[in-house]
């Protein structure tokens, strides 16, 4: 029987061969190193990798990770939120300035982000004296590796929830106030309802950025072992000194939550399907 091929349907063969494709690209690039990780890190037994995981070094750079994070995370959702209910919602001088500084990020090398605040607030930067004299550290410290990732993350929920709120318009936030709501009233009853989902994600994927950064908290941590170095640090420390299971051990729990936050996302994709296309389409 001869295959009736429609105007608008793909040939059999050319489907198949898309899909071969993408899951030959998907399981080289994706799947095989994130099982690589965790084989290396499981090589000699799971009691080796959970020793190398409780060295007080490798549990110091876990706390800092998900310190950072829970600092950096919240302040870059604020940002968002507020950089894009004031472009979407209010037209003034400035706005596309200000969009595009909201890009600068992600076209800017994150060690170069990270020279900008050495050059800041390093000893010898702009106010290097003024805060010593003060007794504030801030690069190879705390502080630094707070605004190093917080600059490198700050993009993720701003640009995630930018076009959701233009498409939604201003109808009913003009609605709310012409009914007498107050601006904090009509964020809390109308826009957070309608972008709440739009915020989820943003903030996942901030969240993962954040734990996982590299390049700009290298340059402003100063590498000090279980003080300043994050995860992703602790990982190039170890490898470079030849303790490939710590190292992939460290790895292994670092891919493990980022896998946690993808699943956290998909379930509630599926739980909440139906809301989510009802906010899409409004």
């Amino acid at each position: 029987m001869r295959f009736r091929r429609y105007p608008t349907q793909d040939h059999p063969l050319l489907r198949i061969l898309l899909s071969l494709t993408a899951i030959s690209v998907v399981t080289l690039f994706l799947v095989l190193p994130l099982a690589t990780v965790f084989t290396e890190a499981l090589r000699k037994g799971v009691g080796v990798a959970f020793d190398a995981l409780k060295d007080p070094d490798a549990r110091g750079a876990v706390r800092l990770t998900l310190l950072t994070a829970a600092i950096a995370v919240p302040l870059n959702a604020a940002f968002g939120i507020a950089a894009s209910w004031a472009i979407a919602k209010f037209d003034f001088k400035g706005k596309q300035f200000l969009t595009t500084l909201i890009d600068l990020p992600f076209s800017i090398s994150p060690v170069v982000s990270g020279l900008i605040y050495v050059l800041i607030f390093g000893l010898q930067g702009w106010f290097g004296d003024s805060l010593r004299d003060a007794n504030i550290k801030i690069i190879f410290a705390l502080p630094g590796i707070v605004l190093a990732t917080v600059f490198v993350t700050f993009p993720f929920v701003a640009r995630e929830l930018i076009p959701l709120m233009t498409d939604q318009g201003r109808e009913e936030e003009e609605a709310a106030t012409s009914l007498g709501a107050s601006g904090w009233q009509t964020f809390l009853r109308v826009t957070l309802p309608n972008i709440k989902w739009g915020l989820l994600y943003g903030v996942l994927l901030c969240n993962a950025r954040a734990m996982g950064e590299f390049g700009a908290v290298s340059v402003v941590s100063g590498h000090i072992r279980g003080l300043t170095n994050t995860m992703p640090l602790h990982v190039e420390v170890l490898y470079n000194d030849y303790q490939f299971v710590g190292a992939f051990a460290v790895a292994s729990l670092l891919a493990l939550l980022a896998i946690v936050t993808l699943v956290l996302k998909s379930l509630l994709e599926w739980h909440f399907a139906d809301e989510i296309a009802a906010t899409h389409r409004h």
